[in-house]
């Protein structure tokens, strides 16, 4: 290599190294919008960080350039003061108890740094009835558009009348469920307007080796958010496996381009479940995986 296509490749190097960091933040907040989609990412993708408080959760997603997210619930309770039990007896009464002020410096902190609280996900069906309503009063407060949780038909019966009279989403997430040929996205669907799902196109293609696009194609409507991983399929050699982004099979061009296309208002949420490199950290394969999915939208 010459000294002059060396200083070239270099220049093309940084330039897009630049553009690629300008892109991602504006006024020195994150900006993950690319191509009218929005890219976000579950904080459940920094668990292997070493500190797991709310604002430590803040600057792992803003160093990542990500701009919205669907915030895992314990941190927040964390925050709020959950006393540090197994009890269950004991965090039902603090959840009855609880006042909303307690969580209301959240939503300021995540605003000020340019970060949308997207999804909350917080509840489980097994909730007693107090407190599920202090968990859709605790999305009202962060200001999500709504809750997220394991599907289930016995879910969606327990949770669509508080979704209802919240006015807020009640928003399901998928593992391999749609491998069985007893299960029914619609079936869930139909149990109120208020239902939506959190689409893990991941685990769908992992578990059906059927293209995510079609249903997203089908139900848009009914999807508030897609989870966004890489998987081989049901008939690799090595089948149902997380992979590095670009390294699996799951089809994550088309599905970010179909809601592209379409200009759907879905939120597209990295979720990283492969094994962090030693060399890194959750933090920078999260950029990375932003980036494949950027490359794909402008």
């Amino acid at each position: 290599m010459t000294k002059k296509s060396f200083s070239v490749g270099l220049a093309i190097f940084l330039f897009c190294g630049l553009f690629f960091q300008s892109a991602c933040f504006a006024g020195n907040k994150p900006d993950s919008k690319f191509g009218g989609v929005q890219i976000g990412v579950i904080t459940y993708s920094f668990r292997s960080m070493p500190d797991q408080s709310i604002g430590a959760i803040l600057d792992y997603t803003v160093q990542s350039g990500i701009s919205s997210v669907e915030l895992m619930g314990a941190a927040v309770e964390s925050y709020a003061g959950i006393p540090d039990t197994k009890d269950k007896e004991a965090l039902k009464e603090w959840r009855k108890r609880v006042t909303m002020d307690k969580f209301e410096p959240i939503r300021h902190m995540f605003e000020k740094r340019g970060v949308k609280i997207d999804i909350l996900k917080l509840g489980r069906e097994n909730w007693s009835d107090e407190e599920i309503d202090y968990a859709f009063k605790v999305c009202k407060t962060l200001g999500a558009r709504g809750l997220s949780t394991e599907i289930s038909e016995k879910a969606a019966k327990r949770f669509a009348p508080f979704a209802e009279k919240y006015n807020l989403h009640i928003i399901f997430h998928n593992h391999l469920q749609p491998a069985d040929p007893n299960f029914s996205f619609d079936k869930i669907l139909s149990y109120s307007p208020m239902i939506m799902l959190n689409f893990d196109a991941g685990h769908y293609f992992g578990a059906t080796g059927l293209d995510p696009a079609d249903l997203i194609q089908r139900l848009h409507g009914r999807i508030a958010s897609v989870h966004i991983k890489d998987k081989t399929g049901p008939n690799a050699p090595d089948p149902n496996k997380n992979r590095t982004f670009g390294q699996g099979q799951t089809p994550i061009a088309g599905i970010l381009q179909l809601i592209q296309k379409n200009k759907w208002p879905i939120t597209c949420d990295i979720e990283l479940e492969y094994p962090v490199p030693e060399n890194s950290d959750a933090v920078k394969e999260v950029k990375k995986c932003l980036e494949y999915c950027r490359n794909f939208l402008l």
